[in-house]
């Protein structure tokens, strides 16, 4: 059976604009040179390899998601896009870097995919990521959690869909993979939500998987419940603010 696609790619592109927008700032590591072949692993709606295909790369971008895919293709028309997972990369091989951003918090068998993200690498080219770290999002997961569980409902911690390890714990699994790592540090991102029902979007867009087995009503008035709960903790200035915890790492082949 095709796993169903949860993401919705308006949504993501009119109230989650930050995760394209905070990813400029890893184009720095990666360092992008003109006339380079580049993977983008988890593209999303292809902002980024957009950002890419500017600067003279050969960008290709990749995502699980047929929604996401489907955007990218109508936003980028001259890039190639492909519905691919980041543990099954293939039709495609001796690239010069591979890049990723918001994306591998996603993918819960991670060696699997550091090892196919590994192979697909020319000798010397470069994996360069972003994604959640340890303790990503804390204080919003338990805040949901606690609240599905005061509503009643069962949560099992296999439900948990992302994740978030320490720098120790992912740089140990990429020398595994056979990579070099030469950065890798962990950094508090405190990050902005859009508007006054930015808590809720986030929700709604990204913790999906948190209410498995829990019909719309039930859920809405858990987000409910998390709004109240979380105001005076993330509310800040006029706009709720996510405590994002992001890794970046640099690894070589």
């Amino acid at each position: 059976m095709t796993k169903q696609d949860y993401w919705n790619a308006t949504r993501y592109d009119t109230q989650h604009a930050f995760v394209s927008h905070y990813g400029k700032d890893i184009l720095s590591l990666l360092q992008p040179q003109q006339g380079e072949t580049i993977v983008d692993v988890g593209c999303g709606t292809g902002d980024l390899a957009h950002e890419l295909s500017k600067q003279g790369v050969h960008v290709i971008g990749i995502d699980a998601s047929p929604n996401m895919i489907a955007t990218a293709k109508e936003k980028y028309s001259h890039i190639p896009f492909y519905v691919q997972s980041a543990t099954q990369l293939t039709g495609f091989s001796n690239v010069d870097a591979v890049f990723s951003n918001a994306t591998l918090h996603w993918v819960k068998e991670p060696l699997t995919a550091l090892q196919s993200m590994y192979a697909i690498l020319k000798s010397g080219g470069r994996f360069v990521a972003e994604f959640g770290g340890a303790h990503n999002v804390e204080t919003i997961t338990h805040a949901i959690i606690d609240e599905i569980r005061h509503a009643g409902y069962r949560f099992d911690d296999a439900q948990f869909p992302w994740y978030y390890p320490s720098i120790a714990e992912y740089t140990t699994l990429m020398e595994a993979a056979g990579f070099h790592v030469t950065f890798a540090e962990h950094i508090n991102r405190p990050t902005p939500l859009q508007g006054d029902e930015g808590l809720r979007n986030w929700m709604y867009m990204f913790a999906d998987g948190l209410f498995e087995g829990i019909e719309k009503n039930a859920k809405d008035r858990i987000i409910k419940k998390v709004e109240e709960r979380l105001r005076d903790v993330l509310w800040q200035d006029g706009r709720w603010l996510a405590d994002y915890k992001r890794i970046r790492v640099v690894g070589v082949k």
